[in-house]
């Protein structure tokens, strides 16, 4: 009877590789000496067959066969998929560009002028 394989469950930190994934697990130990709740992160990378994982996503590891130097677990489901917002950047820039203030001609001509006059003003005395 074969031995069953271990399972665990964590969120795709990253997908920038080819049919690679990084995988964050989060777990829990409660101390047996200083009763205290450990928690502890662990970084796995996983074999993603079809890329169709992406950040933030819940998903199911399993154990299996070295794929690679670092890669021994493979994604088996995706549980839950993370909230995508697409935003056109039509949509963003007339946004930006109505709230910008314009730069008057004006105001920088009047702040040359009173540099002048203290200087005619040093010149007197």
């Amino acid at each position: 009877m074969p031995a069953m394989k271990k399972t665990k469950v964590g969120q795709i930190l990253s997908n920038k590789m080819d049919k690679t994934v990084v995988v964050v697990v989060d777990s829990y130990r409660h101390h047996p000496v200083y009763k205290k709740n450990i928690h502890k992160i662990i970084k796995y990378k996983a074999h993603d067959e079809k890329n169709e994982c992406s950040v933030g996503d819940t998903v199911r590891i399993v154990e299996t066969r070295p794929l690679s130097r670092d890669k021994r677990w493979r994604v088996s489901e995706i549980i839950t998929r993370a909230a995508v917002i697409e935003v056109k950047p039509e949509e963003i820039e007339p946004k930006l560009v109505a709230n910008e203030p314009k730069p008057q001609p004006e105001a920088v001509a009047t702040a040359a002028q009173p540099a002048e006059e203290t200087t005619a003003a040093t010149k007197e005395n």
